[in-house]
């Protein structure tokens, strides 16, 4: 069923068998297999396309569906084996895992918890919130916002820049607005990362009530880079991008206008009270009730 769902897709033996990381021939083989079973054929194969049949399109609802579904159990049975097991999977995006919040809050709940076990992972754009709505991690440090069902507790708020390509006239300024970059192509996201939490990366609408044209999709932090290096679209990012990601032919300018970025530990709402992730939401409050009583600099 995977293979099927991943074929209606691609359109393209080639491409899917590729993209599940198995020889054409091997997954062609298991095509036909799930076509006999079935006893219908789900796609109609000629040497320069592949589409899906009347029965392939009713059924491709059906096989995501089921797909899903399996992936829910394994990954809700996961979170359950990492909790009995003392076991916590943590998910980071961009640089929040070097920041200094997130090094005190790994820190206090080592301290606290020294027989819990940490399982520290790099999310990429693409899949950072499904990472975290499937099981795989259960917690991440990520940025705000968040879909429905997802909780969150603010770690630190800052400025926004804009991530232009060298050359770009306004790359030597200081500061930039919104309306100066009216315009630009802002790099796309797969389908797969929230379109709201895209939409409010990208200022998208502007505050002039005007859509952003949008440029390449890119999956991670290295390919939005490239993107913007290449003169093919900007990118809007934490101010702390300017620290963590000096890249040859990219510059920053901070925008004035532009809502700033939210850093948060993040969670689903239906596991707040699992011991895992409630030792680690103790273990970030204490942090940040610290940090407030030091007051500035402190």
């Amino acid at each position: 069923m995977r293979l099927f769902v991943v074929l209606a897709e691609e359109l393209h033996f080639g491409n899917a068998a590729q993209r599940m990381f198995i020889s054409q021939p091997a997954f062609s083989r298991q095509i036909r297999a799930l076509e006999r079973c079935l006893g219908v054929d789900l796609v109609a194969r000629s040497s320069r396309r592949v589409e899906l049949t009347p029965a392939g399109q009713a059924l491709l609802p059906e096989a995501r569906t089921a797909v899903e579904s399996v992936d829910r159990i394994r990954h809700v049975a996961q979170a359950q084996i990492r909790c009995v097991q003392g076991r916590l999977a943590i998910g980071s995006i961009g640089a929040e895992a070097q920041q200094p919040y997130t090094r005190a809050i790994l820190a206090e709940l080592r301290a606290r918890n020294p027989d819990l076990k940490l399982d520290v992972c790099s999310l990429d754009i693409a899949h950072h919130v499904l990472a975290l709505t499937q099981g795989e991690v259960d917690v991440a440090f990520l940025l705000s916002p968040m879909p429905p069902g997802i909780e969150t507790l603010t770690l630190a708020t800052g400025p926004r820049v804009a991530c232009l390509p060298a050359d770009d006239p306004l790359a030597d300024r200081t500061s930039v607005t919104l309306a100066e970059l009216a315009g630009r192509p802002v790099v796309d996201v797969p389908p797969e990362c929230p379109r709201s939490w895209w939409n409010f990366w990208a200022v998208d609408p502007r505050p002039d009530g005007t859509t952003v044209r949008y440029g390449p999709v890119v999956h991670d932090v290295e390919a939005l880079f490239l993107a913007v290096a290449h003169g093919e679209a900007m990118a809007f990012l934490p101010g702390a991008a300017q620290t963590f990601f000096p890249r040859p032919g990219v510059h920053y300018v901070e925008v004035s206008d532009a809502p700033p970025a939210t850093a948060a530990l993040a969670w689903m709402a239906k596991n707040r009270t699992l011991p895992t992730i409630n030792a680690i939401r103790r273990a970030a409050s204490a942090v940040l009730q610290r940090t407030s009583a030091s007051g500035p600099g402190g």
